[in-house]
């Protein structure tokens, strides 16, 4: 019988990223709030999970660590506590599946580098930019030899309200750098497949598992980060518990989960990024709650030690 199994990873996407998706200059940002995912929120995701006692995995931008020896001593304090640091690419271009193929390996490579040459590990999971995958990118993530992914997010309401930001933010002249996926992603698996390497939202004999985003079967609902935080704890329970029969829970978040405002955050950025106006405090109790849950009802384990678990069974 499979194990049940859960993981809980975190994207830290720094705050220049929040403003190309929704097209506001970086300029917006000091060089206090660019650093915030490294000084504030991983220091608070690290220590909420030490105190419900489950471990996590980090997916890092390569970007931001490189050259930035505080962001590098951070991701290599927590891989020395047992952490894990998987990629997140280099330059996270939400048209990374745009490039040519030698330009996604070349990034890959970048950001293999730099995390590594933070954390002493080389990383063994990947999650792409704006969770967008195609054959391009999926043989590049089998060339770097990472044990598993995690990009597919086959989440139908999420597809639906990102399409319909894009157009809005088009319409006002202040276009998002953010790229809308092919419709096929909306049929991917909700559960962990071997991709087939040219067309990896279907399954096949791919070498690099793919570990999916947990959504809630038949509507598909997102269950991460921003709608545990911001939506009324019934509804959040409710999602849950439709779950249950899931073999594996993957709940994703991002480092802005557990900043708000009150961090020095531009008031620009604050009310497009509307779980901003979240507090902090209240952000982290609530996910303080989702994550007893899963320790509970299952085995925490970090993405990759879920992978290794789960191969032989899928």
């Amino acid at each position: 019988m499979a194990p049940r199994l859960a993981s809980i990873s975190v994207d830290l996407d720094s705050l220049p990223h929040y403003c190309r998706i929704h097209g506001l200059p970086e300029s917006l940002l000091d060089a206090r709030a660019r650093g915030l995912v490294y000084t504030t929120a991983v220091p608070r995701l690290r220590e909420l999970l030490a105190q419900v006692g489950v471990p996590g995995t980090l997916f890092a931008i390569g970007e931001d660590v490189a050259g930035d020896a505080r962001a590098a001593g951070v991701l290599r304090e927590a891989h020395a506590a047992g952490v894990e640091v998987a990629s997140h690419s280099f330059s996270h271009d939400y048209a990374l599946t745009r490039r040519t193929p030698d330009a996604i390996r070349e990034d890959l490579r970048r950001a293999d580098e730099v995390l590594e040459a933070a954390t002493g590990a080389r990383p063994e999971g990947f999650r792409a930019p704006g969770y967008t995958l195609n054959a391009a990118l999926y043989a590049a993530t089998v060339e770097r030899g990472y044990r598993y992914g995690s990009s597919a997010f086959p989440a139908t309401p999420y597809y639906a309200a990102k399409a319909a930001v894009m157009g809005a933010l088009a319409m006002l002249r202040r276009p998002s750098r953010a790229v809308l996926d092919s419709p096929r992603v909306l049929l991917a698996p909700r559960t962990p497949y071997w991709p087939d390497p040219a067309r990896p939202y279907t399954r096949g004999q791919g070498a690099v598992l793919e570990l999916p985003m947990t959504v809630v079967p038949g509507v598909r609902f997102p269950f991460i980060g921003t709608f545990v935080t911001t939506l009324p704890l019934p509804a959040v329970e409710a999602a849950y518990r439709a779950c249950q029969g899931d073999v594996f829970f993957n709940l994703e978040l991002h480092a802005v989960d557990v900043l708000d405002a009150e961090d020095g955050i531009p008031p620009e950025l604050v009310r497009q990024q509307r779980d901003l106006r979240v507090p902090a405090a209240r952000k982290l109790e609530r996910l303080r709650t989702v994550f007893q849950w899963l320790r509970a009802d299952r085995d925490v384990v970090t993405l990759r030690d879920a992978a290794l678990q789960l191969a032989p069974t899928v």
